[in-house]
């Protein structure tokens, strides 16, 4: 067994734990809509088709902040087909996904929905095929009070008071050749610019996201960004970024180091984003909107989209996902605290079967996958400050990404309870002993370990009929011995470490 040592002081602050870097993503993409959260005539539907079951288990995952309707559908959607009575919306076909959308399910029924679960709505608008006049017109049927032909639109809809949707973003994926309406930097950034010119003359309590680059690995990655927000910086609050890490080749090592290669993006953006505030003099600091990232076996899609015709809602992109996925999940969410001063927002994709912490079955049960458990769990703990961590152990050897640390670490502490959570993530193969130097932080007490691990059974999944297969367990409370702690983290395992001051 090898050894680590980590140090935790107050005096060393990020910033606060955003509740929306816990977002989540609702794309009308395969069963995520339509056998997902909407389902009418299954036995936990209420009355407006959205199924009971999902929604108790989106609170227990302890999402803050959903977007919606995608992802790569909203580039060829027409928002005006999914309001007003069912059975007048048009059928379309979605060329994103190769399907037939019904439309059953639009912004009124989303919204019903958020405010059933729960959650801040984070709007997507069409900057593929559409611009500046019909992202406008979506924000006042939204937003607007009342008075004019689309606010009053939305009342004879039901909806008499205005959503108040307050996250918007601006396009999806552009810089993507798979994109409908796929565009160069400068093409994008300049509608971009008058799009949110335009849309906060209507309301301008509104944040606005710029899409970044869909991945570090973009040919156009960081050039992207810059002439993008040549032309938005002054506009715009967030810039986004999109990162999924594919377990397919069987590189466990180099899968489990994924948030090496996150928190290099998050670092060259923000250096992109700091470069062009100096050349126009911005003293704003702009903050990302990490709202796609997950882990996801993407070298199968394809074949999912090429061996069926336009049909409504397919099985597709359901991804089982394992105990190291369940690892490398929670060490994604270490890194996008860790940033917590420059992320503001996260959402992980999707919510429910499609590359998803819950999954379902048509007329039957829900149940979690083994990455709903980190994110549950973070969400829940990581409330307050994100203290920075200078973990000092040993490292191991991967294709992609060289030599990393064997450990990754991030803090969080209450702000008013003084409780202290600790995330540890052993990426090793090998038990790992982790000293931990609390004394900046007098009289905490152990309070729980709690672990998920790979160690005994990578492979493992979670399914309807052994939906507890892959579940965080809890491991000997640690002792904090003047001001010192010792445990002992499990090979391949997310670690939640729990700390509480004294009563009175």
């Amino acid at each position: 067994m090898r050894n680590a040592q980590l140090t935790i002081d107050p005096a060393f602050a990020v910033g606060p734990a955003d509740r929306r870097l816990f977002g989540s993503f609702v794309e009308h993409l395969g069963r995520c809509v339509y056998g997902g959260i909407h389902e009418p005539g299954h036995p936990r539907a209420d009355a407006r088709g959205l199924r009971g079951d999902v929604l108790e288990l989106t609170r227990e995952l302890g999402v803050s902040v959903v977007r919606y309707p995608g992802g790569n559908f909203v580039s060829g959607y027409r928002w005006e087909d999914g309001v007003g009575p069912v059975a007048d919306r048009p059928r379309r076909l979605d060329l994103a996904w190769k399907t037939v959308e019904t439309n059953a399910f639009g912004l009124d029924e989303f919204m019903s929905w958020a405010a059933t679960a729960e959650v801040e709505p984070m709007m997507a608008v069409n900057l593929g095929t559409r611009g500046v006049q019909e992202a406008c017109d979506l924000l006042e049927y939204a937003n607007h009070p009342g008075g004019t032909e689309l606010s009053d639109r939305r009342r004879r809809h039901g909806a008499e008071q205005p959503y108040g949707i307050r996250l918007w973003c601006l396009g999806n994926e552009l810089d993507g050749p798979w994109q409908v309406g796929h565009k160069t930097a400068d093409e994008y950034g300049r509608l971009a610019a008058e799009t949110a010119r335009a849309m906060k003359l209507i309301d301008p309590s509104i944040s606005l996201v710029a899409c970044g680059s869909s991945g570090r690995g973009m040919p156009t990655f960081a050039a992207w960004e810059a002439t993008v927000l040549e032309h938005t910086y002054e506009h715009v609050d967030y810039i986004s970024a999109h990162t999924y890490y594919d377990p397919s080749d069987g590189d466990r090592a180099s899968l489990l180091a994924s948030a090496v290669d996150m928190d290099a993006f998050i670092t060259e953006v923000v250096a992109t984003a700091d470069h062009v505030a100096a050349r126009q003099r911005q003293t704003r600091k702009l903050k990302i909107s990490f709202d796609e990232w997950n882990v996801w076996y993407q070298s199968r899609v394809q074949a999912d989209l090429d061996r069926r015709g336009w049909v409504e809602a397919p099985a597709l992109i359901e991804d089982d996902y394992t105990a190291v996925d369940a690892v490398v999940v929670g060490d994604l969410l270490i890194t996008l605290l860790r940033h917590a001063d420059r992320v503001g927002v996260a959402c992980q994709a999707q919510l429910a079967n499609v590359i998803a912490p819950i999954r379902t079955r048509t007329g039957g049960p829900a149940w979690r996958q083994s990455i709903f458990h980190p994110f549950a769990l973070t969400a829940r703990y990581a409330r307050g400050t994100v203290l920075r961590t200078e973990p000092v152990g040993p490292t191991y050897a991967t294709k992609r990404y060289g030599d990393v640390p064997v450990l990754d670490t991030v803090a969080v502490r209450h702000d008013e309870t003084g409780e202290l959570a600790v995330f540890a993530v052993n990426r090793d193969e090998t038990d790992l002993r982790l000293d931990v130097d609390l004394r900046g932080l007098p009289a905490l007490a152990g309070t729980a370990h709690t672990a998920m691990t790979a160690r005994d059974d990578p492979a493992a999944v979670n399914t309807e009929a052994e939906p507890d297969r892959v579940v965080p367990r809890d491991l000997p409370v640690p002792k904090a011995d003047g001001g010192r702690c010792t445990v002992r983290l499990p090979a391949l395992s997310w670690n939640l470490l729990r700390f509480t001051p004294p009563e009175g």
